[in-house]
């Protein structure tokens, strides 16, 4: 796939500090653009959401869309909100960034959307991405064989069943 095939949004709560705002950066270096709506076209990378993101999406959005918030008040701000159609989760991933470093599924906006385009296709952008951050190759080095088994699996049950086995303990 095509790189520049695909759109990069982010929604920002600005609830954490601006200096460690992973959005902010991709906003000021032009890799995703700041948006008060959310297109319907775009993808919303929700981990309240109950569908998976599939490899298969990439066909069906033209963009994706990061909500950017903490993570202490995501439940309230993201969970409670019922405007976000286009829902999709992460599978289960680890965190790479220095805050929440080997968390499962704590990853910043730039994790997420780096996964996402990972997942999607969109490999060599993904990593693009990742390379404004010092920590950066962290998050890959840590996932770079399940994002890929995750690129592979085109449906949610795929995807479940590569998460039972990277992570054994954590779907118990």
């Amino acid at each position: 796939m095509c790189a520049d095939q695909i759109e990069l949004a982010v929604l920002m709560y600005r609830q954490d500090d601006p200096q460690k705002c992973t959005a902010s950066r991709l906003v000021k270096f032009r890799l995703a653009n700041e948006v008060r709506r959310i297109p319907n076209s775009f993808v919303v990378l929700n981990p309240y959401s109950d569908k998976l993101l599939t490899a298969s999406d990439a066909m069906r959005f033209k963009g994706i869309c990061g909500i950017d918030c903490s993570w202490n008040l995501a439940s309230k701000v993201i969970r409670g909100s019922k405007k976000y159609t286009n829902n999709r989760k992460l599978p289960a991933l680890l965190a790479g960034n220095p805050t929440n470093y080997a968390k499962l599924g704590m990853l910043s906006t730039v994790e997420a959307i780096s996964a996402a385009l990972y997942i999607m296709g969109y490999k060599s952008k993904s990593n693009d991405i990742l390379n404004k951050f010092k920590w950066g190759h962290t998050f890959m080095d840590l996932n770079l064989d399940i994002l890929e088994d995750y690129s592979k699996a085109f449906d949610e049950d795929a995807l479940r069943v590569i998460e039972k086995e990277y992570f054994p303990n954590y779907f118990l």
